[in-house]
């Protein structure tokens, strides 16, 4: 099985992120990017939130956010200098903040200086005042979102892109430099319906939160998603120990790649960096490691 990680530091969630990332900085984050590399992960993610209101609809429903959110592209860029084969995933980029074209040309730049390591994971978005703030549409977000995907993938990779769709048009404009995939991938985020829809339809893979192996069954049921090529990338419901307890942790990795996940990104126990770093050591020991 392959395996990526979902970053620590970058961001900060109430009950989910360790103390001591909170006090981390840029060079831990360089050694968690490094050790990653060196093992044979297959990607490494950033979340994308320009301004988080203290107090959200999600937080007053008894959830929370957190507020604290790198950048994506410039913690991605500075990532991609330390390292040389991991993939760098936004996880995600909220598509109704940009213009595809302006997706397009800073990814595709990332894409150019990384050497074709980029994976464009989007979603839709869910934080009103965000998107108030920023001007953006709210209410039409999801098809929005769904032209904006058709966009980018007439996009990326060209230099000459051309599209007309709903919401978006352009042609004979350039963007120089481009990604140089072929074939940049695009990883929608989210667990709804509409989410696995718009991944399945428009999409190269799925990238929802934490799910068992019974509901994650549940998910791809009832879509068309093993097709080849496409990428189920899930995180474990709960955390494991591969080093306490490697037997359950290739247990639960395992049940989840029976589930239909093509990448999974382990939920690890940590208290400092360097049992983090001891954990995704261990990881990589297990039998059912695949190294990208």
């Amino acid at each position: 099985m392959r395996m990526g990680i979902a970053t620590p530091v970058v961001l900060d969630i109430p009950g989910r992120s360790a103390a001591w990332e909170r006090a981390a900085g840029i060079a831990e984050l360089a050694r968690i990017a490094e050790t990653a590399d060196r093992l044979g992960f297959d990607h490494l993610t950033c979340s994308e939130h320009v301004a988080v209101a203290e107090r959200s609809e999600s937080s007053m429903l008894g959830g929370s956010r957190g507020t604290r959110y790198w950048d994506p592209l410039a913690t991605l860029s500075y990532l991609a200098a330390r390292t040389t084969r991991i993939r760098l995933c936004t996880s995600v980029i909220v598509l109704g903040y940009h213009h595809p074209l302006a997706i397009d040309k800073r990814y595709g730049t990332l894409d150019t200086i990384s050497g074709g390591r980029v994976v464009l994971g989007v979603g839709v978005g869910t934080a009103r005042e965000e998107f108030e703030l920023l001007g953006a549409s709210f209410t039409d977000r999801g098809r929005r979102a769904d032209d904006a995907m058709a966009a980018l993938r007439a996009a990326l990779g060209q230099r000459v892109p051309e599209y007309s769709g709903s919401h978006y048009q352009f042609s004979g404009l350039v963007v120089e430099p481009h990604a140089v995939q072929a074939r940049m991938p695009l990883w929608v985020g989210g667990v709804s319906d509409a989410a696995l829809r718009r991944a399945t339809t428009l999409g190269d893979g799925w990238l929802p939160a934490g799910l068992d192996a019974t509901a994650l069954r549940q998910r791809l049921d009832r879509f068309d998603c093993r097709t080849p090529g496409f990428e189920v990338v899930v995180g474990t419901a709960r955390r494991i120990d591969p080093i306490a307890d490697p037997g359950h942790a290739e247990q639960v990795l395992g049940e989840l790649a029976d589930a239909g996940a093509t990448i999974v990104q382990p939920s690890l126990r940590h208290e400092s960096l360097a049992q983090y770093l001891d954990q995704l050591a261990a990881l990589s020991e297990l039998t059912c490691f695949d190294p990208a």
